[in-house]
């Protein structure tokens, strides 16, 4: 079967798919991947097909940063959801039988579903179906206040996110050739399968039956890759280091956050791996390596603690790992992973961005390593996690069997 996964964003929306796509493709099906054009390499170098998608998610970030008002923040959203539009049209044209689709696409690929008469799967990294246990990431409000609280602001999430794409959308139906009035949402997508651990976060009781939690798909790691030297021989040199990466996030601030992450380094004395980013890390000092792009599974059971923005993969690679985190949200699904990690017990608090110090920061990396409790929690989390196997009802369900 030829299946198209669409996804968009930065890298933690799109590592994921490279393991799911690897493992259908392993399967006997063909598998490409619609994402944006920094990411071909990524995905090429795992072996799956590239689809071109328009559009700049680092760009995206540091354009927000710098929006004067709320109107140009939304033009530049608007234009950026075009620009997936028009790189959905492209990638089906290529030939598909089958659309797996992340969340904020979901409306364009259920569109595109609609035109060619194919199923489309829902793919989705975090809880993005309104349930009475918990507020869905993003929620604003009455959060945690109680089941119908949970209801109404889970459903508002939904509505927000698919108003991203509703100009996109009506761009891509009239494409198509589709009736406007019947425009498609994330809710129409039947079955949903989300990529995070129930040992992690249970699957909620009230969800539909064709939604289901599978188990989280792992990134691939790219054919014939090898650690560099320079990092071997640090780990080599001395007690495991701790992680500490933001990902995609903070654009433009590497030299504060440089100076912030080397005095938090020093005064909680421990060595470290610093990945660089989105946000350009520097001026570290001694006993930190800067890194580019590692592998979180090759990296993070290396290491003594991870320090990271909660984005939902680097939330799962760390769990993946065994080892405590130190969560440090900035924005989107990240406070609710954060929050997510401290009530499991694997970090000892959650520290967003926004307030971050060197002094905090290091009390907390000191506390997740002295702690017993956070690496004891961590290793059987993992132990959980190793036994699950979150892409085999999405393949299940590809070949005709059970959707979970």
């Amino acid at each position: 079967m030829r299946a198209l996964i669409i996804t968009a964003g930065s890298r933690g929306d799109v590592a994921p798919y490279t393991g799911l796509g690897r493992r259908l493709q392993e399967a006997g099906h063909e598998v490409a991947v619609a994402a944006h054009g920094a990411f071909e390499g990524l995905i090429g170098g795992c072996g799956l097909g590239f689809r071109p998608v328009p559009g700049d998610p680092q760009g995206l970030i540091r354009d927000w940063a710098r929006a004067g008002s709320r109107e140009e923040v939304q033009a530049l959203t608007r234009a950026y959801a075009d620009g997936i539009a028009d790189g959905v049209v492209r990638a089906v044209e290529g030939g598909v039988e089958v659309l797996l689709t992340a969340f904020g696409p979901a409306p364009l690929a259920r569109a595109a579903g609609e035109a060619l008469g194919i199923p489309v799967i829902g793919t989705y990294l975090v809880p993005s179906v309104p349930t009475g246990e918990f507020a869905l990431p993003n929620a604003r409000g009455e959060v945690g206040a109680g089941p119908e609280e949970n209801l109404a602001v889970g459903r508002d999430v939904v509505r927000r996110a698919e108003g991203v794409f509703s100009g996109a959308e009506a761009r891509l139906r009239a494409h198509f050739g589709l009736p406007a009035e019947a425009a498609s949402a994330a809710s129409d997508v039947r079955p949903v399968f989300h990529g995070f651990s129930p040992s992690v976060l249970p699957r909620p009781a009230d969800w539909p039956s064709w939604v289901d939690a599978s188990g989280y798909w792992w990134s691939a790691r790219p054919e014939g890759w090898q650690p560099p030297a320079e990092l071997v021989d640090f780990l080599r040199a001395g007690p495991p280091p701790v992680f500490i990466g933001f990902g995609s996030m903070a654009v433009g601030e590497g030299e504060r956050l440089g100076e912030l992450v080397a005095g938090a380094v020093q005064r909680a004395g421990v060595r470290a791996v610093v990945q660089a980013g989105w946000a350009g890390l520097s001026g570290l000092g001694d006993d930190v390596l800067p890194v580019g792009d590692v592998p979180h599974d090759w990296l993070f059971p290396r290491t003594a603690a991870v320090v990271h923005h909660a984005g939902a993969g680097t939330t799962a690679a760390a769990l993946r790992a065994g080892v405590p985190a130190v969560p440090v949200p900035v924005m989107a699904d990240q406070p609710f992973w954060a929050a997510r990690l401290c009530e499991l017990g694997v970090a000892p608090r959650s520290l967003p961005f926004r307030d971050l110090t060197a002094e905090a920061l290091a009390a907390a990396i000191t506390d997740a390593l002295t702690e017993p409790s956070h690496r004891r929690r961590a290793t059987e989390l993992a132990r959980a996690i190793a036994a699950e196997d979150g892409a085999a009802a999405v393949l299940a369900h590809l070949e005709g069997g059970s959707a979970g």
